[in-house]
């Protein structure tokens, strides 16, 4: 009853945004709204949106509620939106944008029993005993394996453990019935998630505890899938808060570990620290060991991306965009001592403050960056190493994809107090030589 009252409040103060957003400077940019790059070489047009707030018929959606990412589906034709406040995922068709279900994140300890993998023993309960498996997620971050089969959805907690300090848990969406068919426990707070580029692993990073989670799915059975490590990025974090009062999880984490990628000979795994003494954390997947951080790079690492032979990181706290060969920055794991290590020669450009989630065109030669607190969506050549442009996004964009032929540019706004997020634009890209 009480979380559904909250939403109702929710969707009343909504519909005030557009009033809030005068008085407080908040932005909510037009369908059709354009931005050419400096050069005339790249076009972006705003030519879709859904917003939880205001708007007409055809882009009013009360299913956007907070959205925190998006991901566009491998063979272009659909892509998932994870409302964090709505416990759901939201499935649109691509390009038309109609949406087409919406995967509810509630479950019942008997009714879905079926649908849990058998514990790993790595994420011991230290809070709750009761009813563990009856609650609704907040879904986070997601990844695509089994060339797009298959959809992970972790949840940032379990709806009871209301300072997400004990197990949470992943869902497996089938893409191809759009319903979870699986789910599996992870560590406490887990926000990013990746697949390693030969299909045979998920990684989890918990920004919870400083904990790595790394899943075998080689088997084409998602009922084979299991754990196989738990990797501690130098200590593990002693979670004991209220179960009564809330407190502010997203800060004082650790090194809250968030944006993860594998490198392309699937040999590292590379988890970035927004919080703590910062860097890069290095597990070494074939001896299955974390080797340290990599520190050398700005602080408040937020989005690792590898594209081209290059490793590209957000750096939220100052709005930057630093990028380094792939090459350079391996080289300096076997001189790591200590669990610590230094790579210097870091390219850095200066995009929107906030600089979130970032991702490449398929080429390689643009980057786009979504900018939080400059309500942006900025443009960066890689050949001229320059910003060339940026256009508006609703406030507070947090979550981003580019479409699989570069010709659309998706994000998300998560939802604020004071009226701003809460919605999905799409923009189209035009490229000419």
């Amino acid at each position: 009853m009480r979380r559904r009252n909250m939403k109702y409040l929710f969707l009343i103060f909504a519909l005030l945004a557009p009033m809030a957003g005068k008085a407080q400077g908040l932005v909510h940019p037009k369908v059709g709204t354009t931005m050419t790059s400096d050069d005339g070489k790249v076009k972006v047009t705003l030519v879709a949106k859904k917003q939880n707030y205001g708007g007409s018929v055809e882009t009013r959606d009360t299913d956007v509620y907070s959205p925190k990412s998006v991901n566009v589906a491998p063979d272009n034709k659909k892509y998932y939106v994870n409302s964090l406040e709505g416990g759901s995922t939201v499935v649109y068709e691509f390009p038309s944008n109609k949406k087409l279900k919406v995967i509810k994140h509630s479950f019942d300890e008997k009714a879905d029993a079926a649908l849990w993998s058998k514990p790993s023993g790595f994420f011991p309960f230290t809070h709750y005993t009761n009813h563990l498996n009856t609650f609704y997620g907040k879904p986070v971050e997601s990844t695509f394996s089994h060339g797009g089969r298959y959809l992970w959805v972790p949840y940032y907690r379990r709806s009871y453990d209301i300072n997400a300090q004990d197990p949470s848990a992943v869902a497996i969406i089938d893409t191809k019935q759009d319903k979870i068919i699986r789910l599996m426990e992870t560590g406490p707070l887990p926000k990013m998630i990746a697949t390693s580029p030969d299909g045979k692993q998920v990684a989890i990073s918990h920004w919870g505890d400083n904990t790595v989670g790394i899943i075998n799915i080689e088997s084409p059975d998602p009922h084979q899938w299991h754990y196989t490590a738990m990797h501690i990025v130098d200590h593990q974090l002693k979670l004991n808060y209220s179960l009564k009062t809330s407190v502010d999880r997203d800060n004082g984490s650790g090194y809250a570990l968030r944006g993860t990628v594998f490198t392309p000979d699937n040999h590292y795994l590379l988890v970035g620290c927004m919080g703590g003494g910062g860097g890069i954390a290095v597990i070494d997947l074939k001896t299955s060991t974390y080797l340290g951080r990599m520190q050398g790079m700005m602080a408040n690492v937020r989005h690792l991306v590898l594209k081209n032979g290059y490793l590209y990181l957000s750096i939220n706290g100052a709005g930057m965009v630093q990028r380094i060969p792939l090459k350079d920055f391996l080289a300096e794991i076997p001189n790591m001592k200590n669990k610590l290590g230094t790579v210097k020669g870091w390219q850095n450009i200066a995009v929107g403050k906030g600089a979130r989630t970032i991702e490449l065109s398929p080429s390689g030669r643009y980057l786009f960056a979504a900018c939080n607190n400059a309500s942006a969506l900025y443009v960066v050549d890689t050949k001229e190493w320059k910003v060339i442009g940026h256009i508006p996004v609703d406030s507070y964009p947090v979550g981003l994809d580019v479409s699989k032929d570069g010709k659309y540019v998706l994000l998300t706004s998560q939802g604020h107090a004071n009226g701003g997020g809460n919605a999905v634009n799409v923009y189209e890209v035009e490229y000419h030589k």
